[in-house]
């Protein structure tokens, strides 16, 4: 059930309300013939910086392409960086909802900063779009009708992997992320999905977020001789350890596998160490649908830049909220009838059409990618319309 409240009329027109004239404007004044504010709450220094950069670009690209409104609205934005630190992630929610009275928060990337935004958003019944960060919790036992994903759950693109090296026949695999949400979720899905199948995951390897003194670890597993490991990374730390991995001498003798964000956004920086690498994401490189043909022009001619899954997740987001706010001519006090519209919306994404499950969550394909020059390219549909379970969802 949806629970929603409007917000109310502003003291001095409830105060003038009498007549029926002076109580209709006071009405169409409270719905709005301003702007539909839009936070930005991503992470725009650190590790992830370019990941955050990567999502606004997205968004803001799909808003122009309607001649900069949705619903007929203008949009106003308003920036917050996360710094991909969870403790500040309650702060900086509250300053665009509190202080910008913001209409919907798009955020973030950092599966643990997701979680206190996530909270907040929940307890101020504010609109929530989640442009990466996959934490399962927030389309799980976090779910609210308010709460929207664009991207991933982090189980998702692990089983997927799992999924496929279980049908090529491995059996031991040893596993190796940084010790925080995503990379703990992805493990789970990926150990999910190829245990199922008969694999074994013989080890369970991690280190702290955001360290990237790997090579110990990369000792470890050459000594455990696995058939194959599955690892999650993404940004620099990505770049960091694809390089250490080749510099191992592992990269002809230990067959590597990811979920692709190790090698979205990063290859250009990873060079002749990624190459030949197969990760599984919802998008990828040489895509035949028209969709992401006009994208990817379109976005290389705006930010004289190569698209990636990140950019695709903010161009869908935008795409979400202006589900929501058409439904609406741009009353985004309307909350239900917002919330109704996006939850019924098959968004049509460069990565291929798709649409949300109960939970709010992408129900979408997942490709097996490989390393080819600069391009995550396309081999195939690892596993087509994958669901997130959305284990404790109560929407």
């Amino acid at each position: 059930m949806h629970r929603f409240t409007a917000r109310g009329l502003a003291p001095a027109c409830l105060a003038i309300a009498a007549s029926f004239a002076a109580s209709f404007a006071c009405t169409a004044a409270a719905q709005g013939s301003g702007k539909i504010k839009v936070g930005f709450m991503l992470p725009y220094t650190g590790t992830y910086a370019s990941l955050g950069n990567a999502i606004e670009n997205g968004f803001r690209m799909y808003v122009q392409e309607q001649g900069g409104r949705l619903g007929g609205r203008e949009i106003e934005y308003f920036k917050v960086d996360d710094e991909s630190d969870p403790a500040k992630a309650p702060e900086n929610a509250s300053k665009l909802i509190k202080r910008d009275q913001v209409d919907v928060v798009v955020g973030t990337v950092h599966s643990g900063v997701q979680m206190g935004i996530v909270k907040v958003a929940k307890e101020n019944n504010t609109l929530l779009i989640i442009p990466n960060a996959g934490v399962d919790e927030a389309t799980g036992p976090l779910c609210g009708p308010n709460i929207f994903r664009s991207s991933f759950s982090n189980w998702q693109p692990g089983y997927a992997m799992g999924h496929v090296l279980a049908e090529r026949g491995m059996k031991r695999v040893v596993t190796l992320t940084w010790k925080y949400a995503a990379g703990e979720q992805s493990v789970k899905g990926f150990k999910e999905a190829f245990e199922a199948k008969g694999g074994k995951v013989v080890k369970e390897l991690s280190l702290p977020f955001p360290n990237v003194e790997f090579q110990a670890l990369i000792t470890e597993v050459a000594s455990i001789k696995p058939d194959a490991v599955f690892v999650f990374f993404a940004g620099g730390g990505a770049v960091k350890f694809v390089k250490d991995w080749a510099a191992a001498g592992l990269k002809e003798k230990i067959p590597l596998y990811a979920s692709g964000f190790l090698t979205d956004g990063t290859l250009e920086a990873q060079g002749a160490a990624a190459q030949g690498l197969e990760t599984t994401l919802h998008y990828a490189d040489g895509l035949a649908n028209p969709r992401d043909q006009s994208f990817r022009l379109g976005y290389a001619k705006t930010y004289k830049l190569q698209p990636d899954v990140y950019a695709v997740q903010g161009y869908d987001a935008a795409q979400l909220l202006a589900a929501g706010a058409s439904a609406v001519k741009g009353d985004m006090t309307r909350k239900a009838e917002v919330v109704k519209a996006m939850e019924l919306t098959r968004v049509d994404s460069p990565r291929g059409s798709f649409t949300l499950s109960k939970a709010h969550n992408p129900v979408q394909d997942f490709y097996l990618r490989k390393v080819d020059g600069r391009e995550n390219k396309v081999g195939g549909i690892a596993v087509k319309a994958l669901a997130d379970p959305a284990r404790g969802c109560r929407i």
